[in-house]
């Protein structure tokens, strides 16, 4: 069963942002979309301090399946990358809400992103 958490705003490529409450924010990738994915054995991150515009691709999830652009969601200039996932590119599959954060960002507007029920809609859960 795939988990949506209704603390994050969506997109529809699958990623979720998280309001830090300090003007920034968390993304990662949705349970949906690591699920859809595999096994990932490859976490590209952006460098620190990368502006990326919103709908570019952001970093690079490689499964066992095959390799998969994160979107950026809104334009963003990237603050912190998840280090963890450079030995351990699995914790976006256990933990991808928590643990397994891709990218700290700051941002103008998260506006367009949905909320959880939206995104929910969006899905093929069948």
């Amino acid at each position: 069963m795939n988990e949506i958490r209704g603390d994050r705003q969506y997109a529809e490529t699958h990623e979720w942002v998280l309001d830090n409450g300090d003007g920034t924010y968390t993304l990662g990738i949705s349970d949906y979309a690591q699920e859809s994915l595999g096994d990932l054995v490859f976490v590209e991150l952006p460098d620190l301090g990368d502006l990326i515009s919103s709908q570019e691709g952001l970093c690079v999830v490689e499964s066992v399946k095959s390799a998969s652009d994160v979107h950026a969601p809104v334009d963003l200039k990237v603050l912190e990358v998840n280090e963890s996932l450079d030995d351990e590119p699995e914790l976006v599959n256990s933990d991808c809400y928590d643990a397994g954060w891709l990218i700290k960002f700051n941002a103008d507007s998260i506006d367009g992103l949905m909320d959880s029920d939206a995104y929910i809609a969006t899905l093929d859960l069948d």
